[in-house]
């Protein structure tokens, strides 16, 4: 294909509210460098990372929960280092952790026989930065991502998808199910009692559908109305927000919530359980009885950095059909604000998708 000049997109223009998204018609269409593809976006989604990465959550003086300034945004400066890698973000930023598209260009080094591939992009990509260890670098974070027509991504990052699934159902699945899947993998979950919380967002029902795939007995946290779609996805049981918890009941326990009741919740492990976290949605700041953790041989792990396998083990899932999309709802990328305000809403089961294909 000839290669447009300018194209269409959502920017953010710096950390705060949702006026800090802006629709531009002049974006330059970038160029694929060195080890790169070039990718025609067809649609992307929404997560919570788009919209705390907006707010500037990441930053460790942001010690409340994600939707109090998930509209307005944090004070000023409390977000200053708002990015995953802690550091801070360049603006503006084309944000979008989801993205399904076609190559079209290939840079230097990159097989040319590429071009016309159709493509998920893996979301995050550790980076072994030396002195400190492991760091990552996200789509839509620390580079350009999928909000916009056209993107660039690292070849080895774009994985080839045979599917007879439309773009928009595929773009829902990259960040919110390699989160879970990563989650899955990193406490080793088979076929056991699980809890999971945030059970009816993104991650929280990819999760129930990635565990029973295992053989996993799913018990769900969610709102009583949620209840019958997430039993069709796969949940066992299901738990109230609000009801109480039972004790030493699972083996695992996925946690996207934290938050006041983070303590109820590793009270619900039975003795040598695992807990897995990759979310705080109601709070980052807990408190931990250390005597519960060594007395209990309970093991703490944080999920974040995903080794290769995770994202390929998701795209062989998808091709053999053995998990499905959740789509609650589709916006065109120009109302990107409005699709941020029904996903704060939480009113939803699943995803919401992003049409980006041929915006006007």
């Amino acid at each position: 294909m000839t290669r447009p000049d300018t194209m269409s997109g959502m920017v953010l223009t710096g950390h705060g509210g949702l006026d800090k998204l802006l629709w531009r018609t002049d974006l330059p269409v970038p160029v694929a460098g060195p080890g790169e593809v070039l990718i025609r976006v067809g649609a992307a989604a929404v997560n919570n990372t788009d919209v705390n990465t907006r707010t500037g959550w990441y930053s460790p003086k942001v010690r409340g929960d994600t939707s109090s300034g998930a509209a307005e945004g944090y004070a000023a400066g409390e977000g200053a280092e708002g990015s995953w890698s802690g550091e801070a973000l360049a603006f503006p930023r084309i944000q979008g952790a989801d993205c399904c598209g076609e190559i079209v260009a290939v840079g230097a080094g990159v097989d040319p026989s590429r071009i016309g591939e159709r493509v998920l992009v893996r979301p995050m990509r550790p980076i072994d930065d030396g002195a400190n260890g492991m760091t990552v670098r996200t789509f839509g974070s620390e580079r350009d991502g999928g909000f916009a027509e056209f993107t660039t991504a690292p070849s080895d990052d774009t994985i080839a998808v045979n599917s007879d699934l439309t773009d928009l159902e595929l773009a829902t699945f990259p960040c919110a199910f390699s989160t879970a899947e990563g989650m899955i993998q990193r406490c080793g979950l088979g076929a056991e009692k699980v809890l999971i919380t945030g059970a009816s967002g993104g991650v929280g029902s990819a999760a129930i559908q990635l565990a029973r795939r295992r053989g996993a007995h799913v018990t769900a946290m969610t709102s009583p109305s949620k209840a019958a779609e997430l039993r069709s996805l796969g949940a066992a049981d299901i738990l109230g927000r609000d009801e109480a918890l039972p004790e030493s009941a699972f083996d695992v326990v996925l946690d996207l919530v934290g938050g006041p009741r983070w303590p109820e919740l590793i009270g619900t492990l039975r003795n040598g359980g695992r807990y897995v976290t990759s979310g705080a949605i109601a709070g980052p700041i807990v408190e931990l009885d250390l005597r519960t953790l060594y007395l209990r041989d309970l093991s703490l792990l944080g999920s974040t950095y995903q080794p290769a396998k995770v994202f390929t083990d998701l795209v062989s899932y998808i091709e053999a059909g053995e998990i499905r999309p959740v789509v609650s709802a589709t916006y065109p990328l120009r109302e990107l604000r409005a699709a941020q305000e029904a996903f704060l809403a939480k009113s939803f089961v699943g995803k919401i998708g992003i049409e980006v294909a041929q915006q006007v």
